[in-house]
């Protein structure tokens, strides 16, 4: 059973190695972290917590006119298992309680299992940034609202 928690400052040694599995050859330092968590009146995160050990996480960035996805990861063994439909549903509720209506995020444009997870959500494409990731690999800005 997975559940989900605030993500403390506890959680980034846990979370790092998933973030350098999922994101080479950029993925995201404990400083980065750190200063995510540090803005806690526009930020929210959570982790996915299976048998004690940290699995996945997400946050979100509160904008004045939007919310953006920050991150959101799942370890390779609880992909495709609902870890990230948790994760993401946690985020849409929280720009709900925010009073956010319009919520955007960027995916790689190679990564079909994300892309398809967040339009079962009812986000569409919205544009393009070109070359975005390392690799010169496009990012699809996504949005919902």
């Amino acid at each position: 059973m997975v559940t989900l928690e605030r993500f403390r400052w506890w959680h980034i040694d846990e979370v790092l190695p998933i973030e350098r599995t999922l994101f080479p050859p950029e993925p995201w330092t404990a400083h980065h972290f750190w200063s995510e968590l540090g803005q806690t009146a526009t930020r929210h995160y959570v982790v996915a917590v299976s048998d004690g050990a940290v699995v996945g996480y997400a946050g979100l960035c509160d904008y004045p006119d939007e919310a953006f996805v920050q991150t959101m990861a799942v370890a390779g063994p609880h992909q495709r298992a609902g870890v990230g439909a948790q994760l993401l549903e946690d985020l849409l509720a929280e720009a709900g309680r925010r009073k956010q209506s319009r919520v955007l995020l960027e995916v790689r444009a190679d990564n079909a299992a994300a892309q398809r997870l967040y339009a079962r959500y009812g986000f569409v494409r919205s544009g393009v940034r070109r070359g975005y990731y390392p690799g010169g690999v496009d990012a699809w800005v996504m949005e919902r609202g």
